[in-house]
């Protein structure tokens, strides 16, 4: 069985026992207001990033048995390309076990041009990756609908986004970081400047330097101006508040459509 590996070592720990734990850890907190249908949440190591990114999926608890397909689309950080790339995997290893692909879901994109089957860009992605620890453990059954980025438009984006929506049962993954190697000061300047955007869904105010998943984070602010829809921030953060020195920060916010 074609079997796509999940990111660990400084992502996330390799061992399913310390990496259990330390998921529990991070989303031990209440969880507030309603599940999500879709959220914004960073990429970073665990150390860095994880406690901003459990304050969106803590928010799932109540949507646990509910949710059976994730729609998670991601930035590619090592392979340049033009679109949306799709996997040919059947299933996402990570140490808590495998996640099927649900390639019926995959299917529907198929008439879509800039939409093709690139697996070198799954290969080694943590921006997806890093993702599916949090998921099998705030979820109880779910299949994988996953997507990288490359060089795609905001409605490119909203175009797939739009085909997957489905209703309760599908919830929409978008992964970004915010700002990087800014000291603290100018980080938190920037980050609240591209948080500010995205509540008022001005994707066209986002570049690559605000967001390093600008291309996804935007087509989910398009898809959401045209459904009439909210985007609230509920962390924000940089790796000077958790685990980094305040000389030079990645950014990080955490972010909900409910």
């Amino acid at each position: 069985m074609n079997r796509a590996p999940a990111v660990a070592g400084s992502f996330y720990p390799a061992d399913a026992a310390v990496l259990s734990h330390m998921l529990r850890d991070l989303l031990d907190r209440p969880a507030d207001g309603p599940a999500p249908k879709a959220i914004i949440v960073p990429h970073a190591g665990y150390i860095y990033s994880g406690p901003i990114a459990a304050s969106a999926y803590a928010r799932l608890a109540s949507a646990r048995d509910r949710i059976s397909r994730v729609v998670l689309i991601g930035p590619s950080h090592r392979v340049a390309f033009r679109g949306l790339a799709v996997s040919s995997a059947e299933i996402f290893s990570t140490p808590l076990g495998g996640i099927a692909v649900d390639h019926s879901a995959i299917a529907l994109l198929q008439h879509l041009p800039f939409v093709g089957y690139l697996d070198q860009a799954h290969a080694l992605e943590h921006s997806l990756e890093v993702h599916l620890p949090f998921l099998q453990q705030t979820l109880s059954d779910f299949k994988l609908v996953p997507l990288v980025a490359g060089d795609a438009s905001p409605h490119q984006v909203s175009q797939v986004l739009d085909i997957l929506w489905g209703g309760k049962e599908t919830l929409i993954v978008i992964s970004s970081d915010l700002s990087h190697y800014h000291d603290y000061a100018t980080a938190q300047k920037l980050d609240r400047r591209t948080s500010d955007s995205i509540e008022s869904l001005n994707y066209q105010a986002l570049d690559s330097e605000a967001a390093c998943g600008k291309v996804p984070v935007a087509g989910l602010l398009k898809l959401a101006k045209e459904k009439s829809l909210s985007i609230k921030t509920i962390d924000l953060r940089n790796s000077g508040d958790t685990a980094g020195d305040k000389y030079r920060v990645v950014g990080y916010g955490a972010y909900v459509v409910e």
